[in-house]
């Protein structure tokens, strides 16, 4: 019997022919032929998408600098943690502290890796490294021309309900809040 966390079975699917069909500022699109590990091939469709890092900031009042913003492929305003793309050569701390002044207004005196993850890796490459940020004080950088985010903190309480009432709709700060409330947990 195999089991689904057999590490010594290889599951590597080989690249035989890659055809790019769509080139943008934030991510490309591209068209895969592959060989799978019993010898058939299979075609994969896979957005490349620009690393991008995820700020969960906690003030010294135990609460959590959240956002709302217009995300027009959803439809809607949703609720999120800070986040953004890391640009070319730049360290992953750095764009992390960046993006939180840029969206909130806060910079933090620590800042620390907690994890990566992919966010869909069914069809896309990105990867985002979330960090927990504290120390917190008010530092303006210019919001992106093209965003409107508003931000504010919230409590526990707060987030539990927004979480358990499915108003936080997106994943990496699903994960994120998660993380949180288990830390606190873990701390007492």
């Amino acid at each position: 019997m195999t089991y689904i966390m057999d590490a010594h079975q290889d599951l590597t699917e080989t690249c035989l022919e890659s055809s790019r069909i769509y080139e943008g500022r934030i991510l490309n699109v591209r068209v895969d032929r592959v060989r799978l590990p019993g010898g058939k091939s299979a075609s994969r469709e896979v957005v490349e998408h620009k690393p991008a890092v995820v700020v969960l900031a906690e003030n010294d009042k135990g609460e959590v600098l959240l956002i709302r913003q217009y995300r027009y492929p959803a439809g809607q305003a949703l609720v999120e943690l800070p986040a953004g793309i890391v640009e070319p050569g730049e360290d992953f701390a750095d764009s992390a502290v960046r993006e939180l002044q840029e969206e909130t207004g806060w910079k933090p005196s620590k800042i620390e890796r907690v994890l990566e993850f992919f966010s869909s890796p069914g069809f896309c490459d990105e990867s985002l490294t979330f960090f927990y940020a504290t120390g917190l004080s008010r530092d303006d950088l210019p919001q992106d021309e093209d965003e409107l985010v508003l931000a504010r903190f919230a409590s526990r309480a707060l987030v539990e309900r927004l979480v358990g009432s499915g108003e936080v709709k997106d994943c990496k700060t699903l994960l994120g809040l998660y993380w949180w409330m288990g830390a606190q947990d873990r701390r007492g």
